[in-house]
């Protein structure tokens, strides 16, 4: 996994989660919700990277 992609993926996933919180925290569905889902797309950048990686080797 690139340097520049694993910390896409791992930024991507912590600001994502801490806005999941902070929706649930003040009630706000539709962002905690938004929050997950988008906490899923850098899961997703993450396995896609691991993936790309086990095929180089």
């Amino acid at each position: 996994m690139s340097a520049s992609e694993k910390a896409k993926a791992k930024t991507e996933q912590t600001v994502r989660k801490v806005e999941k919180e902070v929706g649930r925290a003040v009630g706000n569905e539709r962002v905690a919700a938004e929050g997950e889902s988008k906490e899923a797309k850098g899961d997703l950048r993450g396995a896609k990277e691991k993936g790309k990686d086990a095929l180089k080797d």
